[in-house]
């Protein structure tokens, strides 16, 4: 009996042991439940350590020349992971510091710093001083022959660009491409030895409440280590046209711009890129799945052609909804049609409503631009839209945007009326219209007074906008105008002309 328990006694010692140390992985059943025992950071499995420097895989026409997904298991932490050391060193050589170097001149001393100067420098012509101001940021290698993202404002219109990584080694670097509208750029440096690229992740597939990392540059700090969760996906923060920015937690700072948001198998699924100055708990990231679309035109062309519609569209509020008889405030609706666009050509019409694009439903406006943007040159695609409430199907063949004929209304209604709808206008003379930078052959009234607090004031209405329809009857002068007006009962539907935009606005008359 003794000889038993010594045998369990040394048995149970040798099974703890090896849990302990990680060599061996239990699961415990208990009524159809699995409790594991795991080892959350790797510590001392050297199959969670890639390869440094794998060779670039041949990307067979498709234009992919990174590492997609990354072969590490992820890191899936029970409660608070009690670090991130693991993880940060295993991915800070794919990160790179960024610095620049960029020629600004300016009139006097006093426009570069605001303090009394010393030192003079360079003076160029009509007593123009012109100095050379560097700037930080962050960026991280994709490829092992050198390709680096960063963001389009870290290095525009530079003189130089210098990348600095965790061993010390500093490389020049060459723009390759750069997109503005998403802020994403890549850059090239010539390197002797493959470099360690970090793989790119899956930005559709993380929610909201995951731990990532940040890994970048703030305030030339390098290689500062930040973590914490996505706060948020779907951010819109009125950069352009194409915001879906991911919402985090995790410090981001200036000079951390372009650098990566990793989850926890170490694979980048967004792009730092903004913050908010009143915290710093609030930033902002590119999500990885817009950069992979335009990466491998950036590669081969240096920009990005996008899908052009040929519409000005607006989002639908609840009166909108309500004027247009609408049962839900969902899609986008058309206030402009350009004659010469695929839009017109398929017989869109102005004041439809899409709500379906190639296939993919349009439930805000938002949606719509970047569908149609990352949409092929040249396809033929179907669109779903509402039209005096009934459901149409038209087929558009999209086109290539060279300028932003893509553009969304002002979110805030315009205005105009008479006084019983609190604005006064006039009729829209050669020289209104000059002043305005209408053309020649344009048409309406312009508002020239709106009264504070009044109907046309909290419909967004502004002093300068035309009224060119109301109830969808042309306005000509300001006599159509009153008559039309006079006809109506609580509430008109103004279509305004407000520069390039036009937009439907509702308007309620004046409580007596």
């Amino acid at each position: 009996m003794k000889s038993l328990v010594r045998v369990l006694l040394v048995s149970g010692a040798a099974f703890a042991a090896l849990v302990s140390t990680g060599a061996l992985d239990v699961e415990v059943h208990w009524r159809d439940s699995v409790a594991r025992a795991v080892d959350l950071f790797g510590h001392g499995d050297s199959k969670a350590v890639p390869a440094a420097a794998d060779s670039a895989a041949a990307d067979g026409g498709s234009g992919v020349f990174w590492k997609d997904g990354s072969n590490t298991p992820p890191i899936t932490p029970t409660g608070v992971p009690n670090t991130f050391a693991d993880l940060a060193e295993r991915l800070s050589p794919g990160v790179v510091n960024i610095s620049t170097k960029k020629t600004i001149a300016a009139r006097s001393l006093e426009d570069f710093f605001p303090f009394p100067f010393q030192e003079p420098f360079g003076s160029g012509p009509s007593g123009e001083h012109k100095q050379q101001v560097p700037s930080l940021g962050t960026g991280f290698v994709i490829s092992p022959d050198g390709y680096i993202v960063t963001n389009n404002h870290v290095i525009e219109d530079v003189d130089s660009i210098t990348v600095r990584f965790v061993d010390g080694k500093e490389l020049p670097a060459e723009v390759v491409g750069r997109d503005p509208k998403t802020d994403i750029a890549l850059i090239r440096v010539k390197s002797d030895q493959p470099l360690y690229a970090l793989p790119l992740g899956d930005s559709d597939s993380v929610r909201p409440g995951e731990w990532v990392i940040a890994i970048g540059n703030p305030f030339g700090l390098e290689h500062t280590v930040t973590a914490g969760i996505i706060s948020a996906k779907h951010r819109n923060i009125e950069q352009g046209l194409y915001d879906d920015y991911i919402q985090t937690d995790a410090a981001i700072n200036p000079g951390n711009s372009g650098g990566p948001l990793l989850d926890l198998a170490g694979a980048v699924i967004g792009i730092n890129t903004a913050i908010n100055p009143r915290a710093n708990t609030i930033g902002f990231a590119v999500p990885i799945n817009m950069a992979k679309e335009i990466l491998p035109q950036l590669r081969t062309t240096g920009h990005v052609t996008r899908g052009w519609l040929g519409v000005v569209i607006q989002k639908i509020t609840p009166e909108i909804a309500e004027e247009f008889e609408l049962k839900e405030a969902k899609g986008a609706l058309v206030s402009k049609v350009d004659p010469k666009g695929p839009a017109a050509k398929s017989g869109i019409e102005q004041r439809d409503v899409i709500r379906e694009f190639d296939g993919q439903p349009i439930n805000d406006f938002d949606d719509l631009p970047r569908l149609v943007a990352r949409t092929p040159i040249d396809k033929k695609v179907d669109v779903v839209v509402i039209r005096d409430g009934k459901t149409k199907k038209l087929t558009t063949v999209v086109g290539a945007l060279d300028e932003p004929e893509l553009t969304k209304a002002a979110v805030k209604p315009t205005e105009g009326g008479s006084n019983a709808f609190g604005l006064r206008v006039q009729n829209l003379t050669p020289e209104l219209a000059e002043q305005l930078g209408l053309g020649s052959d344009a048409s309406g009234v312009v508002v020239s007074s709106v009264e504070p607090g009044g109907p046309a004031g909290e419909a967004g209405l502004r002093r300068g906008d035309v009224i060119v329809e109301v109830d969808r009857h042309e306005i000509n002068d300001t006599g159509s105008l009153e008559k039309r007006l006079a006809e109506t009962d609580e509430r008109a539907l103004l279509l305004v002309r407000r520069g390039d935009s036009q937009l439907y606005v509702p308007l309620k008359r004046k409580v007596s």
